[in-house]
Parts: structure tokens; C-alpha cells; sequence
């Protein structure tokens, strides 16, 4: 079960970036980004939010379930943010190269005034 959890924090989005408001777009952006890594698609589901009271923009949460683990991204349009998160677990085969191109992919997408990241070693041995 070991595996290479990466995170990333993106701020300074443009709120009007189709990406933040579309969820075909943000679903279209995952599917290619997962091919493109050559990692494998299960399942996916993207919801866009109804606005909170006085609010016209609402962010949508997407999720892809990965033969390897999964990928997650939520985005804030009104706060200009977006959250990344992709799992692989390394199962006969060190899945770590890829795990970090789905995530380079996904941070020059949404082209952020600033990323924080993290990257976590997962399991027992």
C-alpha cells in the first residue's frame, strides 16, 4: 500500500476561468490530464454547486477514481482558489512520475498567481 500523496493549494485563479465554472470543462481537463499521465480511469463525477445567497459564482468538486488511487479538485471562483489532490499507490509498479505530470498538468491549466504543494510518502515498507 505505499504511494506518493501530492497536494496543492492554487490561489490567484481567474474567477472567470471557464475551468473554475464549467464542470465539462474541468471534467474534460481531468479525463485528457489522467490519459495524458497514463495513469487509469475507473469513475468520475463533477458537480457544480448552486450560488450561496447573494452570490453569483459557485465552485464545482470533481473526482476521478484511478486504477491507482484517485484525483480530487475543488475550486472556489469567488475566492479566486483551487485545491488538488492526486494519490497513486505504487503497487507493482512505481506510479510517482506520473502522479506528479497529472499534477503539473492540472497547476499550468489553471495558470495561478501562486501554487503551495506538498508531497506525502504513504504506507507501511
Amino acid at each position: 500500500m505505499r504511494g506518493l500523496h501530492l497536494t496543492a493549494d492554487l490561489s490567484g485563479v481567474r474567477a472567470d476561468l471557464v475551468l473554475m465554472l464549467d464542470p465539462a470543462a474541468l471534467q474534460a481537463l481531468c479525463v485528457g490530464a489522467v490519459a495524458a499521465a497514463e495513469l487509469g480511469a475507473v469513475a468520475e463525477l463533477f458537480h457544480r454547486f448552486t450560488p450561496a445567497p447573494g452570490e453569483t459564482q459557485s465552485g464545482i468538486t470533481g473526482v476521478m477514481l484511478l486504477a491507482e488511487s484517485h484525483l480530487a479538485v475543488h475550486t472556489w471562483p469567488e475566492l479566486g482558489g483551487v485545491t488538488l489532490d492526486v494519490y497513486v499507490c505504487n503497487m507493482g509498479q512505481d506510479n510517482s512520475a506520473k502522479a506528479r505530470a497529472l499534477m503539473g498538468e492540472l497547476i499550468k491549466a489553471f495558470a495561478p498567481e501562486q501554487v503551495q504543494q506538498q508531497a506525502l510518502q504513504r504506507g507501511l515498507t
